[in-house]
């Protein structure tokens, strides 16, 4: 009896959402547009979508050697540091340890959802 209740709850409340996004939405998507005029391309032609999906690729091809001085940078920064390690700060030392802290957390939990959100012994 307790789930048909939460069912019935449940409907009720997605009904509401759904009544006030159909509500908000092209009110909200006139004022999107409205606002992002001047990146809107009149005609908006293949032609036109054509020559700026090449922009944005060669734009981005271009940008890949500042990309490379950038990382390079990084590298001569990171460099630096190991050599001088007896320079480091307490607290240089524990955000490289929470980044790396968190770059293991996102790697399990890429792995989690890569196994389809299931953890390795349990079986539901």
């Amino acid at each position: 009896m307790a789930l048909t209740f939460r069912l019935a709850q449940l409907q009720s409340k997605a009904s509401q959402a759904s009544q006030l996004v159909s509500k908000h939405a092209p009110l909200y998507y006139k004022q999107l547009l409205e606002q992002n005029k001047h990146y809107i391309q009149d005609p908006p032609t293949v032609e036109i979508c054509n020559l700026l999906s090449k922009q944005l690729f060669y734009t981005r091809l271009a940008s890949i050697p500042g990309r490379c001085e950038a990382f390079h940078k990084e590298v001569d920064y990171m460099k630096h540091v190991w050599k001088n390690m007896n320079e480091l700060k307490i607290e240089d030392a524990a955000i490289a340890t929470l980044f790396g802290i968190e770059c293991f957390a996102w790697y399990c939990a890429g792995e989690i959802v890569g196994r389809g959100f299931t953890f390795t012994g349990y079986y539901v």
